[in-house]
C-alpha cells in the first residue's frame, strides 16, 4: 500500500515540465513496469545547476524524480555514480542504513518498498546516462 509520505513527495512538482533548456537530456524507460522518464540536466563542470523532468510512471518513480530534482544541486558529479551503486547495493539488503547526504530517500528506499526499486532508481538511471557515467 502507498503511504501518505510517498504521495506528498510526488505531488511536490516545482521541477516538473522540459524547458528545452539543458546540457544533458535523456528518456528511458522501466523494461519491467513500462515507466518512462524524461530529464533535462543544466550541468556545468563537476556542479548540476537544475533537474527538470517528465514522467509518465507510478507514484513511486514521480516520488524518487521529484526528490531527487530537489536534491541534485548538493550532489558531485564525480560522486554520483559510486554514490548510486552504493544506494542499489543497500537497496538489496534488508537493514537499510543511507548515507547522510541521500537521507531523504531513506522515505523511499524501505523493506516495504523493495518491489518497487526498479521504479524508484529509474531517475537515478536516467541522470547516470545522461551524464554518461
Amino acid at each position: 500500500m502507498i503511504n501518505e509520505t510517498i504521495i506528498k513527495l510526488a505531488l511536490n512538482t516545482s521541477n516538473v515540465g522540459l524547458e528545452n533548456k539543458y546540457s544533458h537530456k535523456v528518456s528511458l524507460k522501466n523494461t519491467l513496469c513500462g515507466d518512462k522518464i524524461t530529464l533535462e540536466i543544466m550541468a556545468k563542470g563537476n556542479r548540476i545547476n537544475s533537474m527538470k523532468y517528465e514522467t509518465e510512471s507510478c507514484v513511486y518513480c514521480e516520488a524518487s524524480a521529484s526528490l531527487l530534482s530537489q536534491k541534485i544541486k548538493y550532489l558531485n558529479v564525480k560522486d554520483l555514480k559510486n554514490d548510486f551503486a552504493k544506494l542499489k547495493k543497500i537497496s538489496k539488503q534488508k537493514k537499510i542504513k543511507i548515507p547522510r547526504k541521500y537521507s531523504d530517500f531513506g522515505k523511499l528506499l524501505n523493506s516495504d518498498n523493495l518491489n518497487r526499486f526498479k521504479c524508484i532508481f529509474l531517475p537515478f538511471d536516467a541522470l547516470i546516462k545522461a551524464l554518461k557515467l
